[in-house]
């Protein structure tokens, strides 16, 4: 025996369900997040305390968080500038001991090989970065 449901119940549920708010959209920010493969992203501790960092377009971002779902990007380390177009190539965030390594490398437009300006990195707080190599080498 089927069962149905009421009439004046389905009118109330479709209109309590059309009553709820469309949830927000993400933000940029929240989808480069949400989408990165973990050898772009690096959520961890360094010297203590807690830090999130994101590798996009041969630069690396400090993830900040706010209220909710929303997040923003703040830029914290990015190659030197080259005077012709250039492509990212090679981009990577790993963590060594109580360290993260950033490895950046971009190459020139019609060039073979990489890098034109890039190298390797590494921070222990994710704020100052200091330049280990001028190899871009993972």
């Amino acid at each position: 025996m089927r069962r149905s449901v009421p009439l004046p119940v389905c009118a109330l549920l479709l209109a309590l369900s059309a009553c709820q708010p469309a949830p927000s959209p993400l933000s940029d920010a929240a989808i480069a997040v949400r989408d990165a493969p973990p050898e772009h992203h690096f959520r961890g501790t360094l010297g203590g305390t807690p830090v999130e960092l994101l590798v996009q377009d041969c630069k690396v971002f400090k993830v900040v968080r706010g209220t909710g779902q929303t997040l923003s990007l703040a830029e914290v380390l990015a190659p030197a500038p080259y005077p012709f177009f250039t492509a990212c190539q090679r981009q990577s965030l790993r963590q060594e001991d109580d360290a993260v390594v950033a490895v950046l490398g971009r190459m020139a437009l019609g060039a073979g090989g990489c890098c034109a300006t890039g190298g390797t990195w590494r921070t222990r707080n994710g704020q100052a970065w200091e330049k280990t190599s001028e190899q871009a080498v993972p």
